[in-house]
């Protein structure tokens, strides 16, 4: 049996569906901490603090403490929530490198974050595109395709970083073409975006909400959605599922706790984000701000979700040898 089939998530996502218990309206009774694995000012943060802003109005008053813990791809912040004590006291906005891959990019780490949580609720997915310099002649992504096939090693991407999810999307992106490009690393999105802006790279595939404004003044070309079903701020960019069927990328974040916490206590906390979450106009919000659909669900839609996500991740950062 390999990995893939052994590893699980938290016993206590799984008990969610067998063990029947009241919701625990009284929570929270106190103030409430929401771990952020990123620093202040970036995407996570803002999508946090649009959370805050609204939990008091469900959440008998009390407010959610923003609290960011950034470094090393989300999983400083993970290491600190999963030792916390599963009472709803300390929650974390969970990310793909924090919450499931962490342990396949780093395998010193100190946790293993497809153990180490609770799943309560999928709160947004954030769209993705595959971008180039304008300078280059394609324009598709058959072209691009085209291109890489004909001259290979010729071009290079940029990314937010090793193992960061624009480095991930662009090795599916190659790996289902069959062709190769250079990864060339940056530390964050904007630089990423602005590499790719003075042709230091030839393309990119961040999210849509790194790179609406350079797209928008034409500093960079749109070539393909990670999103099969597109995103209306970018009406006229194809899917590049059209060219790859089944390919679908995107940057998502949720609501986590340590493992353990009892069936009620998460229900309570995932009825409380998923009505924040379906508040007009914070979807609104976060669309406009963030290119982001809200996408709330049960905690078991969440912890399926995580599971799938590793089991795309997992082997190409295997077969590409990826790590940080």
């Amino acid at each position: 049996m390999n990995r893939l089939t052994r590893r699980s998530l938290p016993a206590a996502a799984a008990a969610l569906v067998a063990t029947p218990a009241l919701a625990q309206s009284g929570w929270p009774d106190r103030n409430i901490r929401l771990i952020v694995p990123f620093g202040a000012g970036g995407a996570v943060d803002t999508l946090s603090r649009i959370f805050a802003a609204r939990f008091g109005e469900f959440a008998n008053g009390h407010t959610l403490v923003v609290e960011n813990r950034p470094g090393a791809g989300g999983t400083i912040a993970g290491a600190f929530t999963a030792q916390q004590r599963p009472d709803g006291q300390t929650l974390m906005m969970a990310d793909i490198g924090g919450n499931a891959i962490g342990k396949e990019l780093n395998p010193s780490l100190t946790y293993d974050p497809m153990t180490a949580f609770t799943p309560v609720i999928h709160l947004v997915n954030l769209p993705s595109v595959l971008l180039a310099h304008p300078d280059q002649p394609a324009r598709t992504v058959e072209q691009v395709i085209a291109a890489a096939r004909a001259e290979p090693d010729r071009f290079s991407y940029s990314s937010a970083g090793v193992g960061n999810g624009s480095h991930l999307f662009m090795e599916l992106f190659l790996r289902r073409a069959g062709v190769r490009m250079v990864h060339v690393p940056y530390r964050s999105g904007a630089e990423l975006v602005t590499a790719l802006v003075r042709g230091d790279v030839q393309f990119a595939f961040p999210s849509v909400s790194s790179s609406i404004a350079m797209i928008r003044e034409g500093r960079v070309r749109a070539i393909g959605l990670g999103s099969p079903a597109g995103t209306p701020l970018l009406p006229d960019v194809a899917p590049v599922a059209n060219v790859l069927p089944g390919f679908e990328t995107a940057i998502w974040h949720g609501i986590v706790a340590p493992a353990g916490m009892e069936r009620g206590l998460v229900l309570r906390i995932n009825e409380v984000f998923g009505r924040i979450a379906r508040l007009p106009e914070v979807a609104e919000q976060v669309a406009t701000v963030q290119a982001g659909q809200m996408v709330p669900g049960t905690p078991e839609d969440f912890a399926a979700h995580i599971r799938r996500e590793f089991d795309t991740w997992a082997p190409i950062i295997r077969e590409g040898n990826i790590r940080t």
